[in-house]
């Protein structure tokens, strides 16, 4: 049959990614409390691709994913990414994963346990010069306002807020411990189940914590200082607000 990806274009122009992007794949994650976590992964896929090739072969990364199954993690994340260099016959890969991952949470007062999900994401790069790799999740949490609980008379506004923490590393860690980092460094902490005494515990504890949004980045950067495991990160905050028809956001940065 005719191979129409590898036919020549001569259009002089490099293509920088190309590939296929929204695979849903189950994998594996680790689980510090359970030992492993099967979730249902969103992968992406690319290459790049010399100008004088028309067009690169969608279905090898496919392929490559079902060579892995079962592996697919930390550990074995720039062994597919090589492979689909050459697999592809390509100069550089890429891959992003990004997945759901559940934490089983207590209640502060009833105790009562509901499990939470975060946002992750692992994404990396792999070429004949240099290899990366990031790890990236996703934190809800609460944050109240300073300067309104400080003019007001009765209460202050409050708002959920998305905290985003990208990090490389040196050695092994346990996502967990990034998302106690953020919910350290925010007014209070998200849950799924809260009875009416957890919810006047956890509002009135916000109330006496409050934090602008610069407040809970600066926070978490200072935690993230303190382990030398890691080399970069990026950590930036999203407040909804409730009495604005807008976000408030800030970002901070290392490396």
């Amino acid at each position: 049959m005719i191979d129409i990806q590898n036919q020549k274009d001569f259009r002089n122009i490099d293509i920088k990614k190309v590939g296929v992007k929204n695979i849903k794949y189950p994998i594996i994650v680790l689980d510090r409390a359970r030992g492993t976590q099967p979730v249902n992964a969103t992968i992406n896929m690319y290459v790049n691709l010399p100008h004088h090739f028309k067009g690169t072969h969608m279905s090898r990364f496919v392929e490559v994913l079902n060579d892995f199954k079962g592996q697919i993690s930390i550990k074995t994340f720039q062994t597919i990414l090589e492979k689909t260099r050459q697999k592809l016959h390509a100069q550089s890969a890429h891959m992003e994963i990004e997945f759901p991952y559940f934490l089983e949470k207590m209640a502060p007062v009833s105790h009562a346990k509901s499990f939470m999900e975060y946002r992750c994401f692992f994404a990396g790069e792999n070429n004949a010069d240099r290899t990366d790799f990031l790890v990236g999740v996703i934190v809800p949490v609460t944050t109240v306002c300073p300067c309104s609980r400080e003019i007001s008379k009765f209460g202050a506004h409050n708002q959920r807020s998305l905290v985003t923490v990208k990090v490389r590393f040196k050695k092994f860690f346990w996502i967990e411990d990034i998302i106690k980092m953020v919910e350290e460094s925010a007014s209070g902490e998200v849950y799924s189940l809260l009875k009416r005494v957890d919810e006047k515990f956890v509002t009135e504890k916000a109330y006496e914590n409050p934090k602008f949004v610069e407040d809970v980045v600066r926070s978490v950067a200072v935690k993230l200082n303190a382990d030398n495991n890691f080399i970069w990160y990026s950590v930036e905050a999203e407040n909804f607000e409730s009495i604005h028809n807008h976000s408030a956001y800030a970002y901070v940065e290392k490396g």
